[in-house]
C-alpha cells in the first residue's frame, strides 16, 4: 500500500504541474522533472530509492520497447545517406570532443570514455515525443531526425553491451560484445521474420490477446537477455524491434501507446526523484562545459554536416537543435559504470544534472524554434550551400505557370498527376533535394528550396499564375505563403493545407480560398466513392485495380503511409 500511495502521490502532483505547463503554454517535460523534486528531495514523500531506480528503469524500458517498435528499415532508408553516415560521423566528433575535454577536465581515463558516450547520444524518447506533439514526425527534418535517432539507438546497443564486459576495453571483448550483439539483432531477426508472424496473425482476431502477446515478448526478450548478463532495457528495446516490422504492427503501437505515456512519465519524474548533488562545487565547472558542448558544439556539428549535405539552413537548424539534449540511452550507460564501479558518484550526479538541463532546454528550444531561426536565419547563410547549386532546380528561361505546387511528396503527387496529365503549366517547389533532383532529371519545373525561406517566394513568376496549392502541413508557413502571395496577386487562388481543424480555421481566418485536411478529405473522397460504385461490381473492380497500381507507383516512389507515434 505504501508504494501504491507514493505512485499516486507521485502523478498526482505530475498531472497538476502538466496541468498547469499547459494552462501558462509551457513544455510539459520540465513540469514532470519538477514534480519529481517535489515529491522527492524537497517533500520527501518518496524517499526509497528501491523505488526510484525500479521506476526509472522499468520506465526507460517500456519506453525503449516502445521505440523498438517505431523503429522501421523503411524509415531509415528515407532519410538516406545521410542518417547513417552524417549521423555516425556527428557522433564520432562529439565523442572525440567529450573525451579530451573530460581528460582536460581532469577525469579518469575511463571516466573519460564515458562522458564521451553520455554527451554523443541524443534521446530518441524525447525528441519524438516533442516532434509528434508538434505534428512534426512527417517533415522532411522530423525524418532526418529519426533517422539519425534510429541510428543512435543502434550504436548504443553495442556500446552496452562492450561497457558491460568485464574486461573493459580489450580488443577481443570488444569483438565478443560485438558478436554478442549482432548474435541478439539476428536472433531478433528470425523470430520476426519466421516465428512471430503466424503467433500474431492468430492472437491479432482479438486485441486483447494481441496486446498480452506483444507484452509476453518485451518481457520474454528482457528476463531472457538478464540472465545472460545483459541490461532488461536493452531486451525491452530488442523486443520491439522484432515486433517493428509485422503486419500489426500498427495495431500494436496504438494498444501500448498508453504504456507509453505512462513510463515517460514516471521516467522524467523519475529524473527530479534523484536530483540529489553532494557537491555542487566540484560539479559546477565541469556541468557548464559539458552543457555547452551539447547545446552549442553538437548542434553546431550537425548544422554543418546538413549543410554539406545539401539540405536547406532551415531545415539544418531544425534538425541540429532538436538533438541537442542526452539520451535516455546516457543514464543507462553512467548507471551501468557506476554499478561495475569505472565511473564515481560525482559523474553519475553530473549525468543526471546535465540530461535535467538539456532535456529541459530543448524542450523550450523546440517549442520557439522557428521564432529562433528567424531571429538567427541572417547569419546562417554561410549554411545554405544548396541555393547554389544548379542540379538542385530545373527552370526553363521565361517560364509561366498557371499552378505552383509546394509539396510533391504523397498529396501533392495526386494534384501534380492532375496537372501533368492535364497539360497544365505548373512549378513544383520542394524541400527535399532527393525528390528535387528526380524531377529536375525529368525535365520538370521544379526548384529546391524552403517554402519558409523568404527568397525563394521572391523568385516567383506570378503573372500568370491562377492556383498556389501547398502542401505543406505548418501552419506559420501557410499563413507567410497566405500574406506573401496575396500582397503580390490578390485574385490568384491559395489552397493550404492543415493537421488539425484549429489551424485550419486560423488559415481561413489569414485569406486562404480552401484548406485540405487530409483526414477530413479521406472521408469525404471515400463517400463520394461508394457513391459512384454503388451497385456496380464491375466498376468496384475497375477501381480497385486502379487503386492498386497507384499504390505500387507510390511504393516505387517511396511515399510510404506515415506511422502513428
Amino acid at each position: 500500500m505504501e508504494i501504491f500511495t507514493q505512485i499516486g502521490i507521485m502523478f498526482i502532483i505530475s498531472a497538476a504541474g502538466a496541468f498547469i505547463a499547459k494552462l501558462i503554454k509551457q513544455p510539459i517535460i520540465p513540469a514532470y522533472i519538477i514534480a519529481g523534486a517535489i515529491v522527492g528531495p524537497v517533500l520527501g514523500f518518496i524517499t526509497s530509492s528501491e523505488i526510484i531506480r525500479t521506476m526509472s528503469e522499468i520506465g526507460i524500458a517500456f519506453l525503449l520497447f516502445v521505440v523498438g517498435l517505431e523503429m522501421s528499415v523503411k524509415k531509415l532508408k528515407d532519410t538516406g545517406f545521410f542518417a547513417t553516415i552524417g549521423g555516425t560521423m556527428q557522433m564520432i566528433f562529439i565523442f572525440i570532443i567529450g573525451f579530451w575535454i573530460a581528460i582536460l577536465l581532469g577525469f579518469l581515463r575511463i571516466e573519460a570514455v564515458y562522458v564521451g558516450f553520455i554527451v554523443a547520444f541524443s534521446s530518441t524518447m524525447v525528441v519524438v515525443k516533442l516532434l509528434s506533439d508538434r505534428r512534426e514526425i512527417d517533415t522532411l527534418h522530423g525524418r532526418i531526425i529519426i533517422g539519425i535517432l534510429l541510428m543512435q539507438d543502434i550504436i548504443a546497443l553495442f556500446v552496452l553491451s562492450i561497457l558491460a564486459s568485464p574486461d573493459g576495453f580489450a580488443l577481443t571483448a570488444i569483438l565478443i560484445s560485438l558478436a554478442k550483439g549482432a548474435g541478439l539483432l539476428l536472433i531478433a531477426w528470425v523470430l520476426s521474420n519466421y516465428t512471430f508472424p503466424p503467433i500474431f496473425k492468430f492472437a491479432a482476431k482479438s486485441q486483447e490477446l494481441l496486446f498480452l502477446v506483444s507484452l509476453g515478448v518485451c518481457f520474454l526478450f528482457s528476463i531472457a537477455l538478464s540472465l545472460i548478463g545483459f541490461s532488461i532495457i536493452i531486451g525491452a528495446f530488442i523486443a520491439g524491434l522484432s515486433l517493428a516490422n509485422l503486419p500489426y504492427n500498427i495495431e500494436i503501437i496504438g494498444r501500448v501507446k498508453s504504456l507509453k505515456d505512462f513510463f515517460a512519465t514516471m521516467f522524467f519524474v523519475s529524473l527530479g526523484l534523484e536530483l540529489l548533488v553532494p557537491d555542487m562545487r566540484s560539479l559546477i565547472i565541469p556541468l557548464i562545459v559539458l552543457s555547452l558542448i551539447v547545446l552549442i558544439i553538437k548542434p553546431f556539428v550537425l548544422l554543418v554536416l546538413c549543410a554539406i549535405a545539401r539540405y536547406t539552413k532551415r531545415n539544418s537548424f531544425m534538425t541540429s537543435i532538436s538533438l541537442a539534449q542526452i539520451s535516455e540511452f546516457s543514464l543507462i550507460i553512467v548507471a551501468q559504470g557506476l554499478m561495475l564501479g569505472h565511473i564515481s558518484q560525482d559523474l553519475f550526479s553530473l549525468t543526471l544534472l546535465l540530461a535535467i538541463i538539456t532535456i529541459t532546454a530543448t524542450s523550450y528550444i523546440m517549442s520557439f524554434e522557428l521564432k529562433i531561426f528567424n531571429f538567427l536565419s541572417k547569419y546562417l547563410t554561410p549554411f545554405d550551400i544548396a541555393t547554389t547549386t544548379e542540379h538542385l532546380q530545373y527552370l526553363p528561361e521565361e517560364l509561366e505557370y498557371d499552378f505552383i505546387l509546394i509539396g510533391y511528396d504523397r498529396i501533392g503527387y495526386n494534384i501534380f498527376k492532375m496537372l501533368d496529365e492535364a497539360k497544365k503549366t505548373f512549378l513544383v517547389i520542394d524541400f527535399n533535394p532527393d525528390i528535387v533532383k528526380k524531377l529536375a532529371s525529368k525535365k520538370i519545373p521544379c526548384i529546391y528550396g524552403d517554402i519558409g525561406d523568404p527568397e525563394i517566394l521572391e523568385r516567383l513568376n506570378l503573372k500568370k499564375t491562377e492556383f498556389v496549392v501547398s502542401t505543406v502541413p505548418g501552419v506559420e508557413d501557410n499563413i507567410h505563403i497566405l500574406k506573401k502571395v496575396k500582397a503580390e496577386k490578390k485574385n490568384i487562388h491559395v489552397f493550404v493545407t492543415a493537421t488539425i481543424i484549429d489551424d485550419a480555421l486560423k488559415l481561413y481566418k489569414e485569406g486562404a480560398d480552401y484548406v485540405i485536411l487530409p483526414h477530413f478529405l479521406g472521408g469525404e473522397r471515400v463517400s463520394n466513392l461508394i457513391n459512384e460504385v454503388s451497385g456496380d461490381s464491375k466498376k468496384i473492380n475497375l477501381t480497385k485495380l486502379a487503386h492498386i497500381h497507384d499504390l505500387k507507383e507510390r511504393i516505387d516512389m517511396e511515399h510510404e503511409h506515415p506511422r502513428g507515434v
